[in-house]
């Protein structure tokens, strides 16, 4: 379903993203707008699929996650049966919290948050048992530049 966006509806989705537990009456004083209409954007919004979820952001370092890791996939198999077995993999190994298939020379990417190269080298291990691979590589954050989650809109 395609869905026409007008300027209200963006600066209601800049909001959102900016912290979702605004009360709605904030959020309509800040669009414009009073609280039905408001609400019923919102409504729309999510009914369309634009609004997926509303989740708590936390912070990694808070949580002994300070390690991000990005880990490139390379394989010799691109049939379903193999792909089904790594995306199950992948998705079932909670330390990986983006996963991605690429064009180019790298076939998979992933980003991995572990407390340490410990807790890593477990994750590699286990990675690497669950389907076959023909090269991965990693490469380590040294610092984060930017990081957000808010969709340009």
């Amino acid at each position: 379903m395609d869905v026409v966006l007008d300027s209200i509806d963006r600066r209601i989705l800049r909001e959102l993203q900016r912290d979702a537990t605004i009360p709605i009456a904030d959020l309509a004083l800040r669009v414009g707008l009073s609280q039905t209409p408001c609400w019923k954007r919102i409504k729309r919004l999510t009914d369309a699929g634009v609004v997926t979820k509303r989740v708590a952001l936390l912070d990694r370092e808070k949580l002994d996650l300070g390690l991000a890791v990005f880990v490139s996939v390379r394989t010799n198999r691109h049939d379903q049966e193999w792909l089904d077995a790594f995306a199950g993999a992948a998705a079932s190994m909670p330390e990986v919290v983006e996963f991605y298939r690429l064009s180019g020379d790298t076939d998979y990417l992933l980003k991995v948050l572990v407390r340490d190269i410990a807790a890593y080298d477990a994750f590699y291990r286990k990675l690497i048992s669950a389907v076959p691979l023909s090269d991965v590589s990693s490469a380590f954050a040294m610092e984060q530049i930017k990081c957000t989650t808010a969709i340009p809109v």
